[in-house]
């Protein structure tokens, strides 16, 4: 029998328990499909296909190695499917669990319905400890911990199906992505996630617990392995068992602390996508219906501004441009970003989380909507916290260096004032001219904003809403990060990054 293989956000043959599966059934096609009916959504972005269109082409030197082709082809999923079976004579298709976007979801119960009146038997396998069609929470982390203590599975050999054409791999152009610059993303391809988890584990990692809250830091302290793990050239076991036997070594200094602390958040990271998982419309409806406070008209101005860093509060510009130059920004200011803009802009939380998707090299969105939703305080279950992007500049770019590189308009501005530049006595001309002034007075809105997110709060019902959700979301069994005195359990959540 032939078996198609349906490659999605898992772009390796290494780990991959549904080419292991295939490649006991019989002769392997290992299929591609380009769909640009998801490439023209709102949360996809040409940075996002260059990194994956890079590790669709190292994906095919791998499988040519094999004696294999890679068929790429572009179209609707179903259309495609339906024609490859009957060409090749495919009876299965074997393909490995995703939890995406809500098209994703729609599209996996098309090709699911397709396939049982063709009479094709499409087989679904995890890749990851998300667990489908989950009960309920208790006993989620045994479950995720025992599929990443299993064996870490070699590539598979098996025999391919004969004469298919390869297909090509369509550029960004072709898709009519819109232009997209970003001149340090990252580059795809699994050889570039080994490099980096190697790097990582044996160089880079050592002052992670403290280095991954600042921008100027996080660059190099952090894995970096983000991409890798969203797009599968990389597997989470992999680096799972890669980070176990690291510390099995007992190397000295601090690399027992960043070791431990990294497992942690690669352990988060399942934890959320399950989330996405279990309640897929938290993509697009508040977790909590009476946390609905801002207008969903968004104040397009506002909106455009944050995007393109021209706030005129210099910490927060210095991050957004920062990420639309690299397709990456470090935990912290993830955070910081969503928070100015949902609490101090007061801006809708799906027009901004759909803006930073596109921007993230690594948007994963198991991950990315849960996390929008409880920096925009839309969970009803998280304490609000209302980041002051002028603190946090201080904070972690105490002397102004990275807002000066990032913002050269302001490379006169003393030492004194590079935070709050409207405060200095020679700004008039630099704001007139060179950099705005600040959008909005950064205490008064987010007093604001505390005021409206509290009084919601106060209403009637909010409590008992509130006890539902935290008992459909509880898990006995969640996963453990150490609190530290630099490192604050709301901070340890957020696994965007890595």
């Amino acid at each position: 029998m032939n078996v198609l293989i349906w490659l999605k956000r898992d772009l390796r043959i290494h780990d991959h328990p549904a080419l292991t599966f295939a490649a006991g059934l019989g002769a392997v096609l290992p299929v591609h499909i380009v769909e640009p009916g998801l490439w023209s959504l709102p949360d996809a972005s040409a940075r996002q296909w260059e990194f994956v269109a890079e590790s669709l082409a190292d994906l095919r030197v791998a499988l040519r190695e094999m004696g294999a082709p890679l068929v790429v082809r572009v179209g609707d999923a179903v259309e495609v499917l339906a024609r490859l079976c009957r060409q090749h004579g495919i009876g299965q298709i074997i393909s490995h669990e995703e939890t995406g976007n809500l098209r994703t979801f729609a599209r996996d119960r098309a090709v699911a319905a397709w396939a049982r009146q063709a009479g094709i038997v499409w087989t679904e396998l995890p890749q990851s400890g998300v667990v489908r069609r989950l009960a309920n929470r208790d006993g989620w982390a045994p479950q995720r911990n025992a599929f990443m203590v299993a064996a870490v599975l070699p590539p598979p050999p098996f025999s391919a199906v004969p004469g298919v054409e390869p297909g090509q791999i369509p550029t960004a152009r072709a898709l009519k992505l819109p232009a997209d610059p970003c001149p340090h993303r990252q580059h795809g391809g699994r050889a570039r996630g080994l490099d980096l988890l190697d790097s990582f584990l044996t160089r880079r990692g050592e002052p992670y617990r403290t280095a991954m809250s600042s921008p100027l830091t996080g660059e190099r302290a952090c894995s970096r392995l983000s991409p890798h793990l969203a797009w599968g050239t990389l597997s989470v076991r992999e680096v799972v068992a890669a980070t176990t036997a690291r510390a099995a070594e007992r190397p000295g200094g601090h690399w027992g602390g960043a070791l431990a602390s990294f497992q942690s958040r690669l352990a988060w990271r399942d934890h959320f996508i399950q989330k996405l998982e279990d309640q897929p419309a938290i993509e697009t409806t508040d977790l909590h219906p009476a946390a609905t406070l801002r207008p969903r008209q968004t104040d397009a101005a506002r909106l455009q501004a944050w995007a393109a860093g021209e706030t005129g509060l210099p910490f927060l510009d210095a991050c957004q441009r920062y990420l639309r130059a690299t397709g990456w920004l470090n935990f912290r200011m993830r955070a910081m970003v969503i928070s100015v803009a949902s609490y101090h802009l007061w801006l809708d939380w799906r027009e901004t989380g759909a803006q930073l998707a596109r921007m993230f090299t690594d948007y994963e969105p198991g991950i990315h909507w849960p996390q929008v939703q409880m920096q925009s305080g839309t969970t009803g279950i998280n304490t609000p916290r209302i980041y002051n992007p002028v603190k946090q500049g201080h904070d972690q770019d105490p002397d102004g260096a990275f807002i000066r590189t990032w913002l050269p308009e302001l490379a006169a501005v003393p030492d004194a004032f590079v935070h709050e530049p409207w405060k200095w006595p020679g700004a008039q001309s630099l704001l007139d001219h060179r950099y705005p002034a600040p959008i909005v007075d950064v205490t008064l809105a987010a007093r604001a904003a505390r005021e409206a997110v509290w009084t919601a709060r106060q209403r009637p019902g909010f409590a008992e809403t509130t006890t539902g959700i935290v008992q459909r979301h509880a898990s006995r069994a969640a996963p453990r990060i150490r609190r530290t005195a630099r490192r604050p359990m709301a901070d340890a959540q957020l696994t965007l990054d890595l």
